[in-house]
């Protein structure tokens, strides 16, 4: 085996990244999710994160804290250096990535799996406005974003999150195993 593999975990916001992570999490013990560090609040809530000020993580950048970092919705996102190690070592990570971060992500990672989590649009309006960290024009912004399409050349298996979580979870580990076949 040459090394373990990044599962950047992708799709539109309010599609279920999260909770399909901690499923993933719950029933593959020996997956472990990337702690990101992002330039937002830590009380907006959401994920569990390292928050950043816009200054504090440019001179992450500097200090080539990450190996992979990104801007998205108005702030910024990092995956921490020793993440890389560990993948290159034969563990897999998984981590909820942007899909305009997965050409570079294919750069750094090599045995990177793009897992592209989908979910019907009235699905994914409903779930926004449930979690109350955006305004109306905000979720707007997102939901248009929603069939934003995935970059050409990746590895990449599809899950569909529009019904209970386990069925999600499911499509998920099989097609996990598939790839690790």
């Amino acid at each position: 085996m040459n090394g373990g593999r990044l599962i950047a975990v992708v799709g539109p916001s309010g599609v279920g990244k999260d909770s399909l992570i901690d499923g993933l999490l719950a029933a593959a013990p020996a997956l472990r999710r990337v702690r990101r560090v992002i330039t937002r609040d830590a009380a907006l809530g959401g994920e569990d994160f390292d928050p950043a000020t816009p200054e504090a993580f440019a001179e992450a950048v500097q200090r080539g804290a990450f190996c992979l970092h990104w801007a998205a919705h108005g702030m910024q996102y990092g995956l921490p250096a020793g993440v890389l190690q560990t993948v290159r070592g034969g563990a897999d990570r998984v981590a909820n990535l942007s899909r305009s971060a997965l050409p570079r992500a294919a750069e750094v990672f090599p045995r990177l799996v793009v897992m592209n989590v989908i979910a019907a649009p009235e699905v994914l309006a409903r779930r926004l406005a449930g979690r109350g960290r955006e305004t109306a024009e905000e979720i707007a912004g997102r939901l248009a974003q929603a069939s934003k399409p995935l970059p050409s050349g990746l590895d990449v298996v599809t899950v569909v999150n529009d019904g209970p979580l386990e069925h999600a979870v499911a499509q998920a580990l099989a097609a996990l195993q598939k790839e690790r076949a």
